[in-house]
Formats: C-alpha cells, structure tokens, sequence
C-alpha cells in the first residue's frame, strides 16, 4: 500500500514494436486503473537483453515505448513510468531473490522451454533466470496486484512462492501479489494465424497491425488478413479469422459481436475488412498524432525519465534496505 492505495505493476519489454493486441488487451485498460491504484509502469529493457540486441536500437525503442504509454493516455504525474535499467534495486533484488530460488522451480518454467528453443545458438544463464527478475519486479513495489495473461501465470505463482519463502524465513517482509482481475482487454489475433496471439515478434509484417502504423499500412494489412471460404459473417470458433476481425471491431466501435453481424449482414468480406481497418485507423489516429507531438518535446520526455526514475528509486530503496538487513548485510555508514 502507498497511501490509501493498493500498489499495481506491469512492464512491456522494450522489443519489437507495440501491437494492436498490445493496446486493446493491455495498455487501454491501464489508463483506467490510476484512480484506484497506485502504478508502477516499467520499461522492462533488462529482461530484453536475454536475447542479444543492437545497442542503439534498444535504447530508440525503450524511449519510443516509454513515450507510447504517455501517447495512450498514461499521466506520467500519476503513474511512475520509468526504465527497468535505470533503477539498480531491480537486479540487486534479485541476485538475492536468486538464492532462495530452486533449480528445480526454474526447471519448470515453460517460457525458458520456448525461448531456448527459438535462441538456441543463445541459451544464457539470464533467459534461465528470467522469472526470478521478474519477481523482483514485482516484490520490489511491494505490488499487491499484477495483471497478467495466462501465459505469465507461471511467473506469478512463483513470485508468490519465492516471497512466501522469505517471508517464512525472515518475517513479514514481501506483500504477497495477487494477480489482477478486473476489466480484461481484448484477446487479438493475428491476422495471418487466428490462432496465435498478435504478436510484436512475428516474422510476418502483415500479421500485426503496429501502434505507428500509418492509415494506408493498416488497410493494407486488413485486406490481407486470413479469413474462410464461407462468405458468411458470424460469430463463430468455426470462423477463426473473421471473428477475431470481429473482436477488433467491436473493441474500436464499443458494438457487441450481435450487433457488429447484424449491421454486415448480406456484405462481403470485401467490405467488413475495410470497416474494421478504418475504425482501427480512428482509434489509432489520437494516439499517433500524440506520439509524433511527444516526440518532438525531448526536454518533456526526458524530465519524465528523470522524475519517475527517482520516484521508482525512493520505493525501490525502502524495499531493497529491508531484504539486505534481513539477510544480514553490513548497513550503509552515513
């Protein structure tokens, strides 16, 4: 708790471009959680370094990520925005975190399954580690809630392991996280496999529609987007492609899936790719005019950098300070 608030953290990785699905199932919905909780909104640069990056490349996209959450509406006054890398309580907390951590709980993690498996000329001891610096991430806020998919499950629940154990050990010193449940974001697809998330590491440029993506690529995309044979818009698992067309539609229009049928009833699919590329094109036209307008104010941004990063310090430090006495390190001289 911070104040009367209950304390919530996320992150996105600064890799990759920002996704359509990344904005309706993620992003859009933290916009609304300032006024309840207190949050903490991270950069996560040190998880992308698991996989070798171009140095000047990663620093243009964490700042281009940082300045996307502001463009979405994110009031860096009232949420902490800030760069993972730039508070070393994150990798301190988990070298300690490491050793109350089991090989064997490591052992289980399927993400580290996944990513060994696409990187395998790079299997480091990091990607290995990854979920007990994403436990600092959480624990360090002293969060109470995260918000999570399904595929980060298994992280959380070992972060709840872990600070229990410590917590057995040492007191009470970790608030042991809950995962959030509240309004939950769209589910998007690609547009090339309905199957598969929409996701910023696809191969295929046309299988995501990014968040600086211009009018002209975004309609481009929809007229390309995988749908069937049947020449029928409805809403059914039998018709992967066009109902998750129809999931984005309704996330950009506020129709539901009924109405969103009954208004292209007897249309072709010509014609409903095309609205649901220019409705994601108005969705998408404020958050991009933002972006170009954030971009071109560097002594903002970097004023935010700079504030939030001192802000995530301040409550980084108070948690850091309480795990290094419990574990018996020297305190500090003043």
């Amino acid at each position: 708790m911070i104040g009367d608030k209950k304390v919530l953290f996320s992150g996105m990785q600064a890799t990759g471009s920002l996704t359509l699905g990344n904005y309706l199932g993620a992003l859009k919905n933290w916009v609304s959680l300032s006024d309840e909780y207190e949050c903490f909104y991270s950069v996560v640069d040190l998880h992308s370094i698991t996989v070798r990056q171009d140095a000047a490349e990663l620093r243009r996209r964490a700042r281009n990520l940082l300045t996307l959450y502001i463009a979405a509406g994110l009031d860096p006054e009232k949420n902490c925005l800030y760069y993972q890398s730039h508070v070393s309580g994150h990798a301190e907390l988990a070298w300690i975190l490491n050793c109350f951590t089991y090989m064997g709980e490591l052992n289980r993690m399927t993400q580290f399954k996944d990513k060994a498996a696409k990187h395998a000329d790079n299997i480091n001891a990091g990607l290995y580690t990854y979920p007990v610096l994403m436990a600092a991430d959480i624990l360090l806020y002293q969060a109470d809630v995260v918000p999570v998919g399904k595929d980060q499950l298994q992280h959380l629940e070992i972060t709840r392991d872990i600070a229990q154990r410590f917590n057995g050990i040492y007191g009470d010193v970790f608030t042991i996280p809950q995962a959030y449940v509240g309004k939950v974001g769209a589910k998007i697809m690609s547009l090339q496999d309905p199957f598969r998330k929409m996701s910023k590491s696809d191969e295929n440029p046309n299988a995501s529609i990014y968040l600086t993506d211009d009018p002209d690529t975004v309609i481009r995309k929809f007229k390309r987007a995988v749908t069937d044979s049947e020449a029928n818009i409805a809403y059914r698992e039998e018709q992967p492609g066009i109902r998750n067309l129809i999931d984005i539609y309704c996330a950009c229009t506020g129709k539901t899936p009924e109405e969103t049928v009954k208004e292209f009833e007897g249309k072709g699919y010509g014609d409903f790719k095309m609205a649901v590329g220019e409705s994601v094109v108005d969705v998408l036209r404020p958050l991009q005019e933002r972006f170009s307008q954030l971009q071109q104010d560097k002594a903002y941004i970097d004023g935010v950098i700079k504030n939030n990063a001192e802000k995530a310090n301040y409550y980084a430090t108070k948690t850091l300070r309480k795990v290094q006495k419990k574990v018996g390190f020297p305190e500090r001289v003043r």
